[in-house]
């Protein structure tokens, strides 16, 4: 009688346990979904697997024909021809600073006062002038009239009209050393009013101490730069040379805004080498729509006149990973490399192209971020 009901109790426990499995598989939605991809890593960091490959869809690069490229990196820099100093002949000491460093003046702008003994002289030795001038005029009137009255001779007429001419060169001497160091002959006065010659941004100040404390050393007290038109002076290899000629265009782009592209033409490329980097200092003219700063860093793309060709992806094929551009490249059955490429320029229709790495023809990964996180999982 006991080993029958044993048998039983086990048959009726088993019963209850497959109705119940099958109760949580009709119910439970993971197990409708399609199976995870599961990756299995080989030695090769490189080369992945995985057991679903199709639902990584692939993409096939096709051919891009453009001109060679080179790329160099270089810095802003004031347009020298559009660089005004600020000159001030009159030495002495600064008593007001109106402008400073990276101020943007117009033409006119008074920028600095400085009270000069230099101008003290020359108001001085301008009066004097002017008295001279008075009294030989004086003399010249006094002698034409006894001339003509018999009273003095003909050389003593004619030493007066030196004198006369003598005492106007002194005021015009006089007049021109005050225009010169920027007095206004109206208003005689020992203070020196620097006003700004042109338009722009200074772009160098000598004068940094506060008012009244410094002496005027400096024939440029400031420099002012129209940044409406700037330079990029690139440094391009002695072998690279071949690909950058005078009057053409570059392309550029700033560190500080990647996403946006300039164009420039090149004016000159130096002709003394760097003895020790083997470079030549090629200058860029660009047009400043307001972004461009003195100093910042730029990379410039030259274009070559030979034809070449390359292979083009769709964006999304392209993974970055520490500083480098990936693809992921089907090796057979369910298997995929990771291949290192150099991308180049961004074409129309969402395509990059690539200026090595892969060929055109090869198929790619079309999402290699989708694999990358998988990868990772």
């Amino acid at each position: 009688m006991r080993r029958p009901s044993r048998e039983i109790w086990v048959v009726f426990c088993s019963l209850v346990l497959l109705m119940a499995g099958c109760g949580q598989s009709k119910g439970d939605p993971k197990a409708e979904a399609p199976p995870p991809a599961k990756v299995e890593r080989e030695e090769d960091v490189n080369l992945v697997q995985v057991d679903h490959p199709e639902q990584f869809p692939l993409a096939v690069a096709v051919q891009h024909i453009s001109t060679s490229q080179l790329m160099a990196t270089g810095a802003i820099s004031p347009d020298i021809s559009r660089t005004v100093p600020v000159i001030s002949l009159a030495a002495g000491r600064v008593i007001d600073i109106y402008a400073k460093f990276g101020d943007t003046v117009q033409k006119g702008q008074l920028l600095l006062r400085v009270q000069s003994a230099d101008m003290s002289g020359a108001f001085s030795d301008y009066r004097k002038a002017l008295a001279d001038e008075q009294l030989t005029h004086t003399q010249l009137e006094r002698a034409k009239l006894l001339y003509d009255k018999g009273a003095i001779s003909l050389n003593d007429l004619q030493v007066a009209q030196d004198a006369e001419d003598k005492a106007k060169v002194d005021v015009e001497n006089t007049t021109e050393r005050l225009r010169v160091l920027g007095a206004d002959i109206s208003h005689p006065a020992a203070i020196v009013d620097i006003r700004a010659p042109v338009s722009g941004v200074i772009t160098d100040q000598q004068v940094t101490a506060a008012a009244g404390t410094q002496g005027l050393s400096s024939p440029n007290p400031f420099t002012i730069s129209d940044l409406s038109h700037v330079w990029i002076l690139c440094d391009v290899y002695e072998n690279d040379l071949a690909n950058v000629h005078v009057g053409e265009t570059a392309e550029i782009r700033l560190n500080a805004y990647p996403d946006k592209q300039f164009t420039g033409r090149i004016g000159n490329v130096g002709p003394v080498l760097d003895p020790t980097l083997r470079t030549a200092k090629v200058r860029i003219e660009v047009v400043n729509p307001g972004l461009m700063r003195i100093g910042m860093f730029v990379t410039a793309t030259f274009h070559g006149q030979e034809k070449e060709t390359h292979a083009a992806v769709p964006a999304a094929a392209i993974v970055r990973l520490h500083d480098r551009d990936w693809v992921y490249v089907p090796i057979g059955g369910n298997k995929f490399r990771r291949t290192e490429v150099v991308a180049g320029r961004t074409l129309p229709g969402n395509m990059q192209e690539i200026i090595s790495g892969i060929k055109p023809g090869q198929q790619v990964v079309g999402n290699a971020l989708a694999l990358q996180n998988t990868v990772e999982q």
